[in-house]
């Protein structure tokens, strides 16, 4: 009898458990309705004659071409050269996008230093930069992946500079009131108030690191996604291009997905209005 009980006991634990994840499992699948359904309307817009498909051609083709392009090895050659592309850049953009806003969060100075540069330099379109790049670093891969630092560095920099301003200091008079100093401070009071908008920034870094990777692959590449869009359009293939397009996007927001996943361990803690939404 005790058994019977622990078990169901187990079970009305287990089950409030269970409930979210179907709810996330539902919500995400609730994603997918709006782009499938559009898909849908315009094949059947173009099969039944409403609607020519010649310069926007309907899923069947794209698909089609997604296969032949897969079958030939070209899509896993050109997604595999853009997402190294990325990852390099993103790194590169992670690193130093941190590190100069932290700087300028701890210290006055230098943010009255580097803070007016850093703002003018975010308001430059990604493709201004590429000529300029082109002419310092050549049109290889080094000129590629700084372009992508660069557009990654600079939200993180924002990001990062701005959860360091916003972190209230009476959080910090509690810390000091417990005689914390130091690393103690730090890894207990600061990095726990930063850390939420410091992924958010990582997030905004991110996907501006695929918005400048295009930028990149317009640098002469002869690799990557942004060569294939270059190519569709040179040679007329509509479809050629809206494929590359999809890749972009499906790539993007997996990428997107597993810095979510990554991040989602170290932010357990927080009571939001997003962790009790069923």
């Amino acid at each position: 009898m005790s058994d019977a009980r622990l078990l169901a006991g187990s079970d009305t634990i287990e089950a409030p458990a269970r409930r979210p994840r179907a709810g996330k499992l539902r919500l995400s699948l609730l994603g997918v309705l709006l782009p499938v359904g559009a898909a849908i309307l315009w094949e059947t817009a173009v099969r039944s004659g409403l609607a020519q498909g010649r310069l926007a051609p309907p899923p069947s083709r794209i698909a089609a071409t997604l296969s032949e392009l897969a079958a030939n090895g070209d899509l896993w050659l050109h997604a595999r050269a853009t997402l190294a592309r990325v990852a390099a850049g993103f790194a590169l953009g992670v690193l130093a996008g941190t590190l100069l806003g932290a700087l300028s969060g701890a210290s006055r100075v230098a943010r009255a230093l580097l803070d007016p540069t850093l703002q003018g330099l975010r308001a430059i379109p990604s493709i201004a930069w590429a000529p300029l790049f082109i002419l310092w670093l050549g049109i290889f891969e080094t000129s590629k992946i700084a372009l992508i630092a660069i557009g990654v560095a600079l939200p993180i920099y924002l990001g990062t500079l701005g959860a360091i301003l916003a972190v209230d200091r009476k959080i910090i008079e509690v810390g000091h009131s417990f005689r914390l100093g130091g690393f103690a401070l730090a890894r207990r009071i600061l990095l726990p108030a930063v850390l939420p908008h410091y992924v958010t920034a990582l997030r905004a870094g991110l996907g501006l690191g695929w918005m400048f990777v295009v930028a990149a692959e317009f640098m002469g590449a002869s690799e990557g996604l942004g060569y294939l869009l270059v190519d569709a359009q040179q040679l007329g293939k509509p479809a050629q291009m809206i494929a590359a397009i999809l890749i972009f996007a499906v790539l993007g927001k997996a990428t997107d997905a597993l810095l979510v996943a990554g991040a989602a361990p170290f932010l357990r803690w927080q009571d939001t209005a997003a962790n009790t939404q069923g």
